[in-house]
């Protein structure tokens, strides 16, 4: 607040800075997938894939039908859809609550119209980067929670789907939904996108080059500190791009914590397997990349 008093015309401007890059880079690659995966959430046919999930979720990770699906739904669509729906999931007792921290770490993931579309195709100005971003950070996520089955002290909630919205228009409550997701992720970027410059206003960033500051840009919110890093294009840049797209930077986890506390998630455990989902998918990005670059 006393940087905004100070000098609020600066940082309204880097605040519209933000939101154009949300505008420009992330609204036209994530809110189209957005909306389609709300309205098929909203269809019968989405139950029938909740129960052939359903195996592959109990003997895989040790959670229920529902929560496997949950995880699918959050892999198409990315941050903070995974953890909205981890909380939909408790409140309504689908999942129990020694089930909601391992489903959280599972739900926790970006999608790939952003890894692909954005930070593959738009910052590093290749789709097949893009894709190895993506398998990397699936590997980093998944090679973790399957570990974390073994915690399970109780099976998980008999519940092989999920239930279907069926009141009211199926495109109006999808499209309401997805703009609200949408908008709130812009408002996360444009705030934290100024946090950032009142950083480099005190000399938080002084003598860095640009990877040390896209790394501590990226640590507060993870779209700039990717478009940092992409303007060095090498296995490294593209490791730590995985590693921030995974860990979720601050902007990222705020959201995210905002659900899961609700849904009793502790904090500082679902934090320390976030950090090691993203050492994990930070170095397969990098061994994968060596073969390309």
């Amino acid at each position: 607040m006393t940087f905004f008093f100070i000098s609020p015309a600066r940082y309204a401007k880097s605040v519209s800075e933000g939101i154009s890059l949300w505008a420009v880079s992330v609204l036209p690659a994530t809110f189209p997938l957005l909306f389609l995966t709300a309205l098929f959430t909203r269809l019968k046919v989405y139950q029938l894939l909740s129960r052939a999930v359903s195996p592959i979720a109990r003997k895989g990770f040790r959670i229920s039908g529902a929560g496997g699906c949950a995880a699918l739904l959050s892999m198409l669509s990315g941050y903070p859809v995974g953890a909205r729906t981890v909380l939909d999931l408790y409140e309504k007792g689908y999942v129990s609550e020694e089930e909601t921290f391992r489903l959280s770490c599972l739900c926790s993931t970006t999608g790939p119209m952003f890894l692909v579309g954005v930070v593959g195709s738009a910052m590093f100005q290749n789709a097949l980067l893009g894709w190895v971003l993506l398998l990397s950070h699936y590997i980093g996520i998944l090679t973790v929670c399957f570990f974390l089955r073994f915690t399970a002290k109780n099976k998980p909630v008999k519940q092989e789907f999920l239930p279907v919205i069926q009141n009211g228009n199926l495109v109006s409550e999808s499209l309401t939904s997805s703009v609200l997701s949408i908008l709130c992720v812009g408002g996360s970027i444009a705030v934290f996108y100024a946090f950032g410059q009142m950083l480099s206003d005190i000399g938080a960033f002084l003598s860095m080059g640009t990877t040390a500051e896209g790394i501590l840009r990226g640590l507060l919110e993870m779209t700039s500190g990717c478009a940092l890093l992409s303007k060095n294009c090498t296995p490294l840049s593209l490791a730590l791009c995985c590693f921030l797209v995974t860990f979720g930077g601050l902007c990222v986890l705020v959201q995210q914590i905002a659900y899961l506390s609700r849904a009793k998630v502790n904090t500082l455990r679902f934090v320390a397997v976030k950090l090691l989902q993203a050492v994990i998918a930070g170095t397969t990005a990098y061994l994968l990349a060596l073969f390309i670059l």
